[in-house]
């Protein structure tokens, strides 16, 4: 068993090399794929990550209940890529627009249940477990309350990931550089 972060900013190859580690793992592999076809643009987003992964890969969709769906899913000698984090992140903050000013995401229906789950769930996971997440912390602050929480929520899962994993990758240019290593 083992997991693996796979962190960058957008179209930095994170996902690209996660694809690559999860065809140099040999084993069957399933996309976790977190994302959903709201409009024309995401769609074509969708259809270019399906494209450029081998036929022979399951994809299965997910927009939030990710920890049920990686129990289910995770088995030895297979290899899970989660695709990605960040917008399981986005779907479970549906709603957020409305909380009081000054509430966190805890306020929202199950934001803390699905993300607790989430954290409980991966150590427990046999196979290879590859996790790609945005690092959205590296700009400026956010102009509006909604994208700070977003941008502060994002840095705490990915921290608390990071402690769970094994392996700790930051993609930028295409370039894989390791954070944390096994041992």
């Amino acid at each position: 068993m083992s997991i693996e972060l796979i962190l960058g900013g957008a179209r930095s190859g994170k996902s690209r090399h996660a694809e690559t580690r999860a065809q140099a793992s040999a084993a069957a592999v399933t996309v976790i794929a977190t994302a959903q076809a709201l409009d024309e643009e995401m769609v074509a987003r969708i259809r270019r990550h399906q494209n450029d992964r081998p036929s022979a890969w399951r994809t299965v969709e997910t927009p939030r209940a990710l920890a049920a769906t990686l129990s289910r899913e995770a088995a030895p000698g297979r290899c899970l890529v989660v695709d990605c984090l960040t917008l399981w992140l986005a779907n479970l903050l549906d709603g957020a627009e409305n909380l009081p000013p000054g509430a966190d995401a805890s306020a929202l229906p199950h934001f803390t249940e699905e993300r607790d789950a989430l954290l409980a769930t991966l150590p427990q996971l046999p196979g290879h477990i590859l996790l790609v997440s945005n690092e959205v912390g590296l700009g400026l602050v956010p102009e509006h309350p909604l994208g700070r929480l977003f941008r502060d929520e994002a840095g705490r899962l990915n921290q608390q990931v990071a402690q769970l994993a094994d392996t700790v990758t930051f993609v930028a240019a295409g370039l894989p550089l390791t954070l944390k290593a096994p041992g």
